[in-house]
């Protein structure tokens, strides 16, 4: 979740089309409903009210000529291809349109009752998770990373650029496994106390273990967590591929810093941790 863009056109033009949106599934604003927005108004997703029932609609744009297909199409993508014993909310339907130089997607889903185990990506507070909710978890990213599919969530191009770039040090860019992974493995798109994977958009293939390094590098300003995430996902992390993994996830977090509020703080974590794993990887 972000705050809602500073840029007032931006907030109107995702208001009318996200409008324009209801009407075209014949959809009504829920009571009570509330927007949630992407970073920087890419999205806008809110609850709905359906002829069948409670939903939640997810509203995309993108410039004309700018759709990166990889993000435009993971949520339909991932409908057809991510077994249903992964937790997540149904993909009821889609509705494209162009509009003065934008292109929209929004997408309905079935409205889940479960609650995000953080509004941000980077949470406060240390989250009370059981231990039946990291084994679920545990299952999950296994049954995720044997998906077949030809979609990359990092490309390795852009590793070769980014990794000596962020990290300040020589280093091996070559992954040496792939995985299939969920993408953006936050705590704003976690659920609990049942397990609940949202935002599908960015899922494919990443150096194996990176949703749990994801999780694991956006946690860093909480020590007990992520010693706590080090041990439920030591099979993944405790690796020379999931150390790998870790880096990959941090050159990109540091990447992300300087265009993202919620990052600012972690940059120090963030540079620590990876002064730590790279002296893994000195010959």
């Amino acid at each position: 979740m972000h705050p809602q863009p500073q840029n007032s056109e931006t907030v109107r033009r995702m208001r009318a089309a996200h409008h324009r949106a209801r009407h075209a599934l014949d959809l009504s604003p829920a009571p009570h409903s509330h927007e949630v927005w992407g970073w920087q108004g890419r999205t806008l997703s809110g609850p709905v009210t359906t002829p069948e029932g409670s939903g939640w609609l997810r509203l995309a744009c993108a410039p004309a000529g700018h759709i990166a297909p990889t993000f435009w199409e993971g949520a339909r993508d991932a409908a057809h291809a991510i077994p249903d014993s992964v937790p997540r909310p149904y993909l009821r339907t889609v509705h494209d349109w162009h509009e003065h130089h934008w292109n929209y997607r929004a997408e309905l889903y079935d409205l889940s009752t479960h609650q995000p185990v953080a509004e941000s990506p980077v949470p406060e507070t240390v989250p009370e998770l059981p231990s039946p909710w990291w084994h679920t978890l545990r299952t999950t990213l296994d049954r995720i990373a044997v998906v077949p599919t030809q979609r990359h969530t990092v490309p390795q191009r852009y590793l070769d650029w980014a990794m000596p770039t962020y990290l300040g040090a020589p280093i091996n860019t070559t992954v040496s496994s792939w995985a299939t992974a969920h993408g953006d493995l936050h705590w704003a798109n976690l659920c609990a106390p049942q397990l609940y994977l949202f935002d599908w958009e960015g899922w494919g293939l990443a150096p194996t273990g990176y949703d749990a390094a994801m999780l694991h590098s956006y946690s860093l300003l909480l020590p007990s967590l992520a010693a706590r995430i080090r041990h439920e996902l030591a099979h993944l992390l405790n690796t020379s591929t999931g150390r790998f993994a870790e880096l990959v996830t941090i050159t990109e977090l540091l990447h992300a810093a300087p265009h993202r509020d919620d990052l600012r703080a972690l940059t120090q974590p963030l540079r620590q941790r990876a002064d730590l794993l790279l002296r893994r990887f000195q010959p």
